[in-house]
């Protein structure tokens, strides 16, 4: 049954499409620029918010294409 492993891509691929569009928008740049001012104030190592859908989904895109590889073990 490959149906589960089809989802978990789309919806990591979904993931991906989400964070590069909320990099691209005011609220990412936003982010961006607080996460630096506050990496340079008490250096601390921070990542914007949208980088956290790119790790998400890249996780669910390898899970996914794992299990569409793997052999049934009947």
């Amino acid at each position: 049954m490959k149906l589960p492993a089809l989802a978990v891509i789309a919806l990591g691929v979904l993931l991906v499409i989400i964070g590069a569009r909320r990099e691209d928008s005011v609220e990412g740049v936003a982010d961006s620029v607080g996460t630096s001012v506050a990496n340079v104030w008490d250096g601390k190592a921070r990542q914007p918010g949208y980088v956290w859908y790119y790790i998400g989904g890249g996780m669910l895109v390898a899970a996914g294409l794992y299990g569409l590889i793997r052999k049934s073990g009947s």
